[in-house]
């Protein structure tokens, strides 16, 4: 005789089961949480990740030495030659690296604050960067027989928004953060005494 079909509470708990099922196979596939979800549906490419920009910020963050320290002037004083100069700069560099990332990056954000040209330019870059993107996710972009990857398609991006870079005079804007960052910190590094402990391991060192 065929099977009865299920019925009442058989048939509820058939469809709880099948319900879970289908629930699980989506969990199986899961297309992302938080930001990594929201970039695979904006469709941005996998190794553009948001959480590890903040992850990379985070450690900065925790290695960063105090700021009230790093502009003690009581601790600033000329270096007796050239010899005193090397070892602050280079120890100095490896001390305050967290800061000086900071000071770099605050400069270039004021100067992209400052230009709004800039900031159309960058607007205009990554808005055609996000394009040609899209573009290669339908069907695959190739350009004298090479397929576009991720970098080329950030150079195609860059090469479309040049012109519009040109006109804001981002060249004299990176020679002016290149400019300001190395014045800045190379003063810094030069003429920031170091500490009791970072002589003792300088001392330590094998010749």
């Amino acid at each position: 005789m065929p099977a009865e079909a299920p019925k009442g509470e058989n048939c509820l708990v058939d469809m709880e089961s099948k319900g879970g099922d289908l629930f699980s196979a989506e969990d199986a596939h899961p297309t992302g949480t938080g930001g990594a979800g929201i970039l695979a549906k904006l469709g941005l490419p996998k190794g553009f990740s948001p959480s590890m920009a903040k992850e990379w910020l985070d450690r900065r963050r925790l290695s960063i030495r105090p700021w009230a320290s790093f502009v003690d002037q009581r601790k600033f004083s000329k270096p007796r030659n050239f010899g005193e100069f090397c070892q602050r700069v280079v120890k100095n560099v490896e001390v305050y690296n967290s800061n000086y990332t900071f000071i770099f990056l605050g400069l270039i954000l004021y100067c992209i604050i400052s230009s709004p040209m800039l900031l159309i330019a960058l607007a205009v870059f990554v808005g055609a960067f996000y394009a040609i993107h899209l573009k290669s996710l339908e069907s695959k972009l190739v350009i004298m027989g090479k397929e576009l990857n991720t970098p080329h398609q950030m150079g195609l991006a860059g090469a479309v928004s040049l012109p519009v870079f040109w006109l804001a005079g981002a060249g004299a804007a990176v020679f002016w953060v290149l400019g300001a960052t190395l014045f800045v910190i190379g003063s810094h590094a030069a003429f920031r005494e170091l500490e009791g402990s970072d002589m003792e391991e300088l001392l330590m060192e094998p010749v």
